[in-house]
């Protein structure tokens, strides 16, 4: 989607009520979101929106300059994108209540597909950071991107861990972008969005409220194949991502405590009411048959791009090889074997070990290889 159409998305975004309902009736009724912000009332009422509503947008459009809202973003790096733009998670428009319009800082990637989310009390014990940290750091080494809200205790611990492991992790914020919550959280955010994102379905200087973070709850479960429960009572905000879980057809497992632990009751009780138990990040890899995900985005990075990429990979192995002997044994320029080298090094496929030595950067099998006619 364009530039100047994301913007009248962004623009009804900041309107409060309007939801998934009421963006539905303006795109069945005007031909673009243009259009419908330029409209009279009367064309906004004849689209199905109430009288109440069309008054809000009347007067509110004209306080809001969408190209200002747009400089905002770019300054800040963040970009937004509606339901219908190919950078929009896929599982998260399966869900019935999607955000229409989501913003993101940082940058999702395909292999996030693969992800779970991690929640749980704010306030953990011991036991819950120590499983929270060894469960993430595994599953986060096996290439499963880890989704959860940047609050205090578990979702902290989930971020850091991810982080501290190599992997990939993206948090789901309450309010704008340009907002951390909680405060003592920025450079932990500032860490996520280097290896991963922050999201939003609120537009920059939208405040946290009470009653938006149950709400964030139904995007992280919404985007995830299921959701980890680590130690929560029986009425937190964990368990309430649980249940929306639940009802948007996704994976629940939960971390077993002890009964005479309050930070327990509410996984203790999930267990019981049929979440999957678990000891250790293999039971959820079995679950979510998972297991070859590393293996999988491994030989998709290792496959070459282009004719010239798969014949220097046949050239090379786990013994660093000269420049020139890849030149002498591909048949190819010099200069075409340095360039293409220097984009494969860029990619994680290649690495240069010494005075223009080569060798994969990884191990490489047969099955793996672009066969070139």
């Amino acid at each position: 989607m364009s530039k100047n159409d994301i913007k009248y998305w962004i623009g009804f975004s900041l309107i409060s009520g309007i939801g998934r309902v009421k963006f539905g009736l303006l795109e069945n009724y005007f031909e673009n979101m243009e259009d419908a912000w330029q409209a009279p009332p009367s064309e906004l009422r004849k689209a199905g929106l109430d009288s109440g509503l069309v008054t809000s947008i009347i007067e509110k459009r004209d306080s809001i300059s969408l190209d200002s809202e747009i400089e905002k973003m770019e300054r800040l790096g963040v970009k937004a994108f509606t339901y219908r733009d190919d950078g929009y998670p896929k599982r998260l428009r399966e869900i019935y209540d999607y955000p229409p319009v989501i913003y993101v800082r940082g940058e999702i990637l395909p292999e996030d597909e693969w992800c779970l989310s991690i929640v749980g009390t704010r306030g953990a014990t011991v036991y819950g950071r120590q499983i929270a940290e060894e469960i993430t750091a595994d599953l986060a080494r096996n290439r499963i991107t880890i989704v959860s809200g940047l609050a205090r205790g578990i979702d902290s611990v989930a971020h850091r861990s991810a982080l501290e492991a190599g992997g990939r992790t993206i948090a789901i914020f309450a309010c704008g972008l340009d907002i951390v919550y909680p405060a003592e959280n920025a450079e932990l955010a500032r860490r996520i969005i280097q290896n991963g994102a922050v999201m939003s379905e609120y537009p920059l200087g939208i405040k946290p409220r009470s009653d938006y973070f149950p709400r964030r709850n139904r995007i992280m479960s919404g985007m995830s194949l299921g959701v980890l429960v680590i130690e929560a009572g029986e009425s937190s905000g964990a368990i309430i991502t649980a249940n929306i879980a639940l009802e948007q057809n996704r994976e629940v497992f939960a971390v077993p405590g002890s009964i005479l632990s309050s930070a327990s009751k509410g996984t203790n009780r999930l267990i019981q009411e049929g979440a999957k138990l678990v000891r250790d990040y293999t039971d959820i890899l079995e679950e979510l048959n998972l297991t070859a995900v590393a293996r999988q985005i491994e030989i998709k990075e290792l496959l070459p791009e282009t004719d010239t990429e798969a014949v220097l990979i046949k050239q090379l192995g786990a013994e660093p090889v000269h420049i020139d002997e890849v030149c002498r044994s591909s048949g190819l320029p010099v200069s075409t074997v340095s360039s293409t080298l220097a984009m494969m090094e860029l990619k994680g496929m290649v690495k240069q070990v010494g005075a223009m030595h080569y060798s994969l950067a990884r191990e490489t099998r047969e099955e793996y290889r672009v066969k070139v006619e």
